[in-house]
């Protein structure tokens, strides 16, 4: 295993020469690599050079810096940075917006960023939204193995591997969410960590809508 030491910016553009530059990028990665532990942060690096690539290949017009924060900052929810009652994509998107707003953008940049991080493990629904939403999505979504992963091809996987190695990414990520299902188990019912809480975390049980709907107040 690589040493756990995240990537910096210069190297993730050494292999990535055409990655938008701006102060506010250099910010959000700055602050996204203070928060996140190795393995994670190196996910959301590779999540924006992914994204990236396929708004070029695409030919999506986009704002670039709403991409590019909203991928480096997707996974806040997952750290200490972003506490709160609600899903780890909530918290996150409320830590992003704040911190964008603090960086002058408008209601509407800032909003675009929210939307991006709450709905990122929401694909059937981000796909829908704006180009900036549905990249975000795209971009992250190839770091786990998805159908973009073959329109990308292995070049641009093997370039950011090489850039932002994995870190037992796999295992270390497994290890996050199972402890969120163990710690918040409330906060996990509606997303991808109910997955891991119901396959690998003794006594974890989501409630059912079917006992919901079954149960309601009503005589029938």
């Amino acid at each position: 295993m690589t040493d756990a030491v995240p990537t910096t910016e210069a190297h993730l553009r050494a292999h990535f020469p055409s990655l938008p530059q701006s102060p506010l990028i250099s910010r959000a990665f700055d602050y996204a690599r203070e928060r996140c532990p190795a393995f994670l942060f190196n996910h959301v690096a590779r999540s924006w050079a992914f994204a990236s690539k396929l708004a070029v290949q695409d030919n999506l017009a986009h704002d670039a810096e709403v991409l590019a924060v909203s991928t480096l900052l997707h996974d806040l929810g997952l750290t200490d940075h972003a506490p709160g009652p609600n899903r780890f994509e909530v918290n996150g998107a409320n830590l992003a917006a704040a911190f964008v707003r603090e960086q002058g953008f408008d209601d509407r940049r800032a909003q675009l960023v929210w939307d991006s991080i709450a709905l990122h493990a929401t694909p059937s629904i981000s796909a829908f939204k704006e180009p900036e939403v549905a990249l975000c999505a795209r971009g992250i979504g190839v770091d786990f193995g998805t159908p973009d992963n073959d329109l990308l091809g292995p070049s641009p996987i093997a370039l950011a591997l090489a850039a932002a190695p994995r870190l037992d990414m796999k295992r270390q990520f497994t290890a996050c969410v199972c402890q969120l299902a163990r710690s918040r188990p409330e906060t996990t019912y509606a997303n991808f960590i109910r997955d891991f809480g119901e396959r690998l975390v003794p006594g974890y049980k989501a409630p059912s809508w079917v006992d919901v709907i079954a149960n309601g107040p009503f005589e029938e």
